[in-house]
């Protein structure tokens, strides 16, 4: 006898709670990597905002891209709350994929964050990017 086991899509608010997470984690880290950073290097005669805004870059696309192409296929936020992101078929993303779904993301905020509430009424809850890259987050089984 076989058992299929239905996938539960992650929606909207667990999404948004994850990616809060994340985003918190982020600014400690890229805040703290600025300033040993500018202490490493000395003044940076103006600067400093150039040189956070290209950490922040850089790191918030390797931490959401590796995280989610890893093993864990999800992010520290996504691991709290128990959901991974998938291909299409549920198996796991390579970083490609996951770097094209980083930067889909900036298509969803120039529409005004419709990208990200798409995922509240889409039939297996995807944001812009998701559909973009072909992607799901679903509840870890």
């Amino acid at each position: 006898m076989e058992t299929t086991t239905a996938v539960e899509y992650a929606g909207f608010w667990r999404r948004f709670v994850a990616v809060s997470i994340d985003s918190i984690l982020i600014v400690i880290v890229v805040y703290i990597m600025t300033f040993v950073f500018g202490f490493m290097i000395g003044p940076l005669g103006g600067w400093e905002a150039v040189v956070e805004n290209i950490v922040d870059f850089v790191y918030s696309w390797i931490y959401w891209a590796a995280m989610e192409s890893s093993s864990k296929q999800a992010t520290l936020g996504k691991m709290a709350l128990g959901i991974v992101v998938t291909d299409l078929e549920g198996r796991r993303i390579s970083f490609g994929r996951a770097t094209a779904r980083y930067f889909g993301k900036t298509v969803s905020i120039l529409i005004l964050f419709i990208g990200f509430i798409m995922a509240g009424f889409t039939k297996k809850k995807q944001a812009l990017h998701d559909l973009m890259a072909g992607c799901l987050v679903v509840r870890r089984k």
